[in-house]
């Protein structure tokens, strides 16, 4: 679980500080703080070179260490970049005599907050991202991991195109065990709903729960019922409910694999596209030019906003067709 407090003051840095390698003779000056956990504090920083990276420091040297062979092993993944790439590691030793702190440096990946980018591009945008999330957790459950604390927190979503990467390995774990680190609300063991043991099963219900989050921003405490209440919040939202299969499922654990939750959800959202398509029906008799007046009137109104949206409707569309079709059509190779 996430802890804010630190026992260790000297991590926890301010813009202008500078961060010195004791082995590879490295340095980075501290401009902003990214995100700060139990394990540690990470930190935007230049380097020597004055470029932007991710520098995350913790006086937990084996956690450290761990994230760093996780990190080392994505990088081995042919064809795709599960988390940022990793550029250094050392210890900083800040006054001699003390015991030197652990730290490494990662990319810095630039873009939007999962919520943020749904929040100002409309919940369409939900069902593309939660399937580019999970054709990653597929390929991550495959090396033989579980991404663990997996949230909007913990993903950004990069423009032009629109693609979401995960950040902060810290949660990873290999399959089998007990998950490292959890946040209460993506935690199916905090709503009753199963073990905190390491499976697919796991990340799948934080997928679900990601969805619903997008949904509601603030969320909610849980009242006691479980499951119950979380189909209820379903139900209650437009888009939620439209795709209350999908998010049920992956909630109760019946989705073994992301790859079989993504045919589910591809499913879902080329359909609700389909039914959005309304027909036009027809006016008889003298009604019939008043109807049509009043409709372009109406028309003439909501055209400004409605602009805006329709070109990224359009690729949405085009994107949910095509992944379906290439997934079913690979499938009958």
């Amino acid at each position: 679980m996430m802890n804010n407090t630190l026992k260790n003051p000297d991590i926890n840095l301010s813009r202008g500080d500078i961060v010195f390698g004791k082995w590879h003779k490295h340095h980075y000056t501290i401009i902003d703080t990214l995100g700060y956990g139990a394990n540690g504090y990470v930190y935007l920083a230049l380097d020597k070179n004055a470029k932007h990276v991710a520098l995350k420091l913790s006086d937990n040297s084996l956690s450290i260490t761990s994230e760093v062979n996780v990190l080392k092993h994505f990088s081995k993944v042919q064809g795709f970049a599960l988390g940022p790439s990793l550029i250094d590691v050392d210890d900083w030793e800040k006054t001699k005599g003390k015991q030197p702190i652990s730290f490494y440096v990662m990319e810095y990946l630039k873009g939007e907050n999962f919520l943020a980018f749904v929040s100002q591009r409309g919940n369409e945008w939900i069902g593309v991202l939660i399937l580019q999330l999970l054709t990653d957790l597929e390929v991550l459950h495959n090396e033989g991991w579980v991404f663990g604390d997996l949230k909007p927190d913990n993903l950004i979503v990069s423009n032009a195109p629109a693609k979401v990467r995960m950040l902060d390995v810290g949660g990873t774990t290999i399959k089998g065990r007990a998950i490292k680190e959890f946040t209460e609300f993506f935690d199916r063991g905090y709503w009753g709903l199963g073990s905190r043991k390491a499976e697919p099963t796991y990340d799948l219900f934080s997928v679900a729960m990601i969805m619903v989050n997008a949904c509601y921003p603030r969320r909610f405490q849980k009242d006691g019922t479980g499951m119950k209440q979380l189909k209820n919040a379903i139900l209650r939202h437009p888009w939620l409910s439209k795709h209350q299969r999908v998010v049920t499922r992956a909630l109760e654990g019946k989705y073994s694999t992301a790859k079989e939750m993504k045919l589910d959800l591809t499913k879902s959202l080329s359909k609700t596209i389909s039914s959005d398509k309304t027909p036009v029906s027809a006016d008889s008799g003298s009604n019939r030019s008043a109807s049509r007046m009043a409709r372009k009137q109406s028309n003439q109104k909501r055209r400004g906003k409605r602009y805006k949206g329709i070109v990224e409707t359009l690729v949405l569309a085009s994107i949910v067709f095509l992944v379906y079709f290439i997934y079913v059509y690979g499938n009958l190779l």
